[in-house]
């Protein structure tokens, strides 16, 4: 018999998100309100912040938006980012990173990668940084961190204000720290269906700047100075608000907060099982001609959001082809991701190169991404790593 297709991604559902979201349904309650206030709070507990006190600098604001890509898009409209501004930002990423920037009306400046991490060059930034550039948005790609120091550095000396993009990030650390607590201005997590924990469609921005998290708040619910549970629990008087800016609408459902709820209890839980499973992905592969992704450096936390090879240039196979028979031996399998520079919007608005990107475009020639998500049995990791093997010979 053929075995059962095995999925790219599968997210895992317990019976407390299960109860949770029954009882926001039968609370009434189903839009933006006490449970996106809560997913909320407990985002920034478990970020560290338990100081309960928002007036502190240290407070960490927690906004739950439905999307990670509204979550950049509110940050960079706080920060002020427009017309006439550059955003510098990896090719190496879903277009979503970028496209918020010229929602903007702004210009994006992509830069390569380095090669072995897969996350954007530091080095490639600072060459790329004109009197027009006014902030950076680094990517964790596949959940291991960017080099956040010398981001960091780089924004400093030039007086650049800095947007993670942490959608693959959670629970990532970058020199002992969880992202999202790190120096930049604002950092933004993703819950989509296939991310570390779900929402199923969802995000959260973090920042320690309480003007940006205000900022953010009102131009979630269409630039509206009170959000829907604030006018319908409020005293006095429960109906009245006022428009004080052209806003969207991004803000999360309590449906979506309650899965969220429980999913932050699992995190931690949740990224073992991926660390372990590309552990076991490590071992059975080491000896093919592959390249297997970096682990975090010493004392750190890969999130593990994606398991990413790359076939060596002697592994006799085009990595379309080496696709194809593992599809053939029922495994799911992506790429992540096809570059910016090789899209048509982005190619063409920005005269882009292959050969502007080599260690980018060196990458996509020969990546894939294995599943690798907590609900996969050991048998199954064995599986997929026994089909790659055989679509080597």
């Amino acid at each position: 018999m053929t075995p059962a297709f095995l999925p790219f991604a599968q997210p895992e559902i317990g019976e407390e998100e299960i109860a949770e979201v029954v009882d926001t349904l039968k609370s009434g309650w189903v839009t933006t309100g006490p449970k996106a206030r809560r997913f909320e709070q407990d985002f920034a507990a478990f970020l560290g912040d338990k100081s309960g006190d928002d007036s502190r600098s240290e407070t960490l604001h927690c906004v739950a938006v439905n999307s990670a890509t509204a979550g950049l898009h509110l940050a960079l409209e706080a920060l002020g980012i427009g017309p006439g501004d550059e955003v510098i930002t990896t090719t190496h990423t879903f277009t979503a990173t970028a496209e918020v920037v010229r929602y903007l009306g702004a210009d994006v400046k992509l830069v390569d990668i380095d090669p072995v991490t897969l996350n954007i060059d530091p080095a490639a930034v600072e060459a790329a940084i004109t009197p027009r550039t006014r902030a950076l948005m680094p990517v964790h790609y596949a959940g291991l961190a960017a080099d956040m120091p010398a981001m960091l550095d780089i924004a400093r000396r030039h007086g650049l204000k800095v947007v993670e993009d942490a959608a693959h990030a959670l629970p990532t650390t970058c020199g002992g720290a969880l992202v999202g607590t790190l120096g930049s201005d604002a950092t933004v997590f993703s819950f989509y269906a296939n991310k570390t924990i779900t929402t199923g469609e969802g995000g959260m921005l973090v920042t320690r700047d309480a003007a940006l998290a205000q900022r953010a708040r009102t131009m979630r619910l269409h630039g509206m100075n009170r959000d829907a549970f604030d006018r319908f629990t409020a005293k006095v008087p429960s109906w009245y608000y006022e428009v004080v800016a052209p806003g969207f609408k991004y803000n999360l459902t309590d449906i979506a907060a309650a899965l969220g709820i429980h999913q932050l209890k699992k995190a931690q839980a949740f990224q073992q099982r991926r660390a372990a499973i590309a552990a076991m992905y490590d071992a059975a592969l080491a000896d093919l001609p592959l390249v297997l992704p970096p682990g975090p450096a010493a004392g750190d936390q890969h999130a593990w959001h994606l398991y990413v090879l790359r076939l060596a240039d002697d592994a006799g196979v085009e990595r379309d082809r080496f696709i194809e028979r593992l599809f053939d031996a029922g495994i799911g399998c992506s790429v992540h991701y096809i570059p910016l520079h090789l899209h048509p919007y982005w190619r063409e608005r920005y005269a882009l190169q292959p050969a502007m990107f080599p260690h980018s475009q060196h990458a996509y020639e020969r990546m894939l991404s294995l599943p690798i998500y907590t609900r996969m049995s050991d048998p199954d990791v064995q599986r997929v790593a026994q089909a790659v093997r055989a679509a080597l010979r």
